[in-house]
């Protein structure tokens, strides 16, 4: 054997031993040699490769320890997207998402599903990608299509694999779960950097999100990150049958799984599971936040399908918020780019689940009158869903008498302008088009990173280009110059430079952010792009009537009306018009106008013998079908499969038409 050979063995040996001794530590929490021995063997590997860099691994352990300083994190696409968890704030919530799920899959109520619940991590989200058993990418959550790319830096992370632990690895797999900061080691971070004079992070999940998003892998490094994995996107060359298999199958790989799973027969045992968890929360080491509940049958999983962002198969059965008592100081008034005024209670600060609460919302007068708040009282506030701040309720029995009533102003607090409230809404709203609130709020929504994503125009930024005069409608926001920035405090040649190409870099977009970015009432991200991809260009969009929106599935009457008032207001369509003079859309999926199917409803039920829900799915969707998930009068065609069910029943019912994969298939 030649040396090279001999010495590309040893270092694969050297591998091989670092990582085993790295998955004791890390991951089962035991030692089985002394530190001087791991750093012998250490130092071994590091001298090897220096001396032979060609024969560096990629999976090598040498990684760990960070050392490059990167530029930025560049975009990646997610081979499936990482989707959100619609909530369950209590049992009857729970029962109906029980309820809902035995409707998607057309079975009887008596019929027991098995469920597979496991703690929900309050952490960072990430996306592992290994090919072939060895780890080729590391990605954020982002927006859930994208996230930013940060290899090198979970490298560093010792409960990650960096090859999985088996012989005949998949082809290609996407593993993901979330990467925590033990509340030990976030205590400690924060004083470390309160004693050199640094900023000190609101909770443990800001720490992980900081430390992972750090240029210099060698900071991240130092920080004793954890990452517990949980779900899969794209499996090229393998298959699970169940989840709980998925978890065990995770654990021989050399992953770190949470300690607390259960499989459940039914709903029942999800609720004793639920308080035992809650029972030890406060001496995990780590945060959580409730649970998440899964169908455990991968198929079944499929069978359920999406809405929106959220998978209809699986459910966040979140804990009660945590609740302090504080005393309000003050009640100011914050103008929304709706022009809906919100009252927000100015509190002693106090600390709630990890962070320091300064503000509470109080929603809307009702709200105020409703659980009678006064300036002065000492109330109990809490995180709602352990993240936005609100008032509970106010302890009447320490009030002095001096605490003052309080009442929204007849006037916007910011123009003057006189505010107006509808009937049956709650809220009250300044409808001055000139308020500078509005238009401040209305240009940070334009411009954030999911509409048209201006990197470097921040909220202070804009609120000083409005303060200016220099926006005063969306489409001035392209027609800054370099030379009215200058003249902006902060601003000099090269970041004036940056920003100006940024600008110009948005000129160049697609027509969903656009629709997203002009914040028009209940219209979200995934809404835009459902509009975008049936209407196809803004113009289409606004002269769209209530009868042609309410025809797209998953958009309601009151979306609806909504998008039909907001076009037809006249300042509107001319701040709109000429924004899409400037504003060119990238032909990405152009408008489906030849399929005679565009806008019919199909429902699928059953078990398709070649395609899963999801691929039939997108099928119909890519000739302009709609897919519902229950029959109706509105209802075109029902896809039956094998073991269709009660939908089949209701679809004969209705006269509506039903057909199989095949006919599916030459329908289009």
């Amino acid at each position: 054997m030649t040396d090279q050979a001999s010495t590309k063995k040893r270092i694969k040996a050297l591998v091989d031993e670092i990582e085993h001794h790295n998955y004791c530590y890390y991951v089962l929490d035991r030692s089985e040699i002394s530190d001087a021995k791991f750093d012998k063997l250490f130092r071994e590997l590091q001298d090897l490769e220096k001396q032979y860099p060609e024969l560096k691994l990629s999976q090598s352990p040498t990684a760990r320890v960070g050392g490059a300083v990167l530029k930025s994190f560049n975009k990646v696409k997610h081979s499936v997207p990482m989707l959100s968890l619609a909530n369950a704030m209590n049992e009857k919530e729970v029962k109906d998402f029980d309820e809902r799920v035995h409707r998607f899959l057309d079975l009887p109520m008596d019929k027991k599903l098995e469920y597979f619940a496991e703690v929900k991590f309050d952490g960072l989200s990430l996306n592992l990608t290994y090919e072939n058993g060895i780890l080729t990418r590391a990605a954020t959550r982002g927006d859930g299509e994208f996230g930013e790319q940060i290899t090198e830096n979970v490298k560093t992370i010792g409960s990650i694999p960096l090859e999985l632990k088996v012989k005949n690895p998949p082809e290609k797999i996407e593993i993901r779960g979330e990467v925590v900061l033990p509340i030990a080691d976030f205590k400690r971070l924060n004083q470390e950097q309160e004693k050199q004079g640094q900023k000190v992070f609101a909770n443990p999940r800001n720490a992980a999100s900081g430390s992972l998003r750090q240029l210099d892998t060698k900071v991240t490094a130092k920080r004793p990150l954890k990452a517990f994995m949980y779900g899969m996107g794209e499996v090229v060359g393998y298959d699970f049958k169940t989840l709980s298999d998925f978890e065990n199958t995770l654990k021989k790989w050399g992953f770190l799984v949470g300690e607390f799973t259960k499989v459940c027969q039914g709903i029942d045992p999800i609720f004793s599971f639920y308080k035992k968890i809650e029972s030890l929360r406060e001496d995990l080491p780590y945060e959580i936040d409730g649970l998440v509940i899964k169908l455990n049958l991968m198929k079944q999983i499929d069978q359920a399908g999406f809405i929106a962002r959220n998978p209809r198969g699986m459910i966040a059965y979140k804990y009660p918020p945590r609740q302090e008592t504080t005393v309000i100081n003050d009640i100011i008034v914050q103008v929304g780019r709706t022009g809906t005024l919100t009252p927000v209670a100015a509190v002693e600060p106090v600390l709630i689940g990890g962070a320091t609460v300064r503000r509470a919302t109080l929603h809307n007068q009702d709200e105020i009158d409703r659980k009678d708040i006064r300036i002065g009282d000492r109330v109990v506030i809490q995180r709602a869903g352990d993240v936005i701040p609100e008032v509970v309720k106010v302890i009447t029995e320490v009030r002095t008498g001096k605490e003052k009533k309080f009442t929204l102003p007849e006037l916007c607090p910011v123009c003057n302008s006189k505010v107006f409230r509808k009937q049956g809404e709650a809220a009250v709203r300044c409808v001055s088009r000139s308020c500078p609130a509005q238009l401040k709020e209305k240009i940070r929504h334009f411009v954030m990173k999911d509409a048209l994503n201006i990197d470097g125009l921040g909220t202070k930024i804009v609120e000083t280009l409005v303060e200016k005069g220099l926006i005063k409608s969306y489409g001035d926001v392209f027609c800054l110059k370099k030379e009215d920035l200058l003249k902006l405090e902060g601003f000099k040649e090269k970041s004036s430079q940056k920003l100006i190409l940024a600008i110009e870099n948005a000129k160049q977009t697609e027509l969903y952010r656009l629709i997203f970015g002009l914040g028009i009432r209940h219209v979200g991200e995934q809404s835009a792009k459902m509009l975008a991809r049936y209407f196809g260009s803004m113009k289409s969009l606004m002269s769209a009537s209530l009868e042609d929106l309410e025809r797209i599935h998953e958009i309601g009457p009151e979306m609806s009306k909504s998008i039909v008032d907001f076009f037809k207001d006249s300042q509107t369509k001319k701040e709109v018009s000429e924004l899409t003079s400037v504003v060119k859309i990238k032909k990405e999926q152009q408008k489906i106008t030849q399929s005679k199917y565009l806008g019919k409803v199909f429902v699928l039920t059953g078990t398709l013998p070649n395609w899963s829900r999801s691929e039939a799915k997108k099928w119909i969707e890519s000739h302009g079908g709609q897919v519902s998930s229950s029959v109706s009068k509105k209802t075109d065609f029902l896809v039956a499969g094998e073991a269709a069910g009660s939908k089949l029943k209701k679809a004969k019912e209705l006269g509506v038409k039903v057909i199989d994969e095949d006919q599916l298939k030459k329908l289009f």
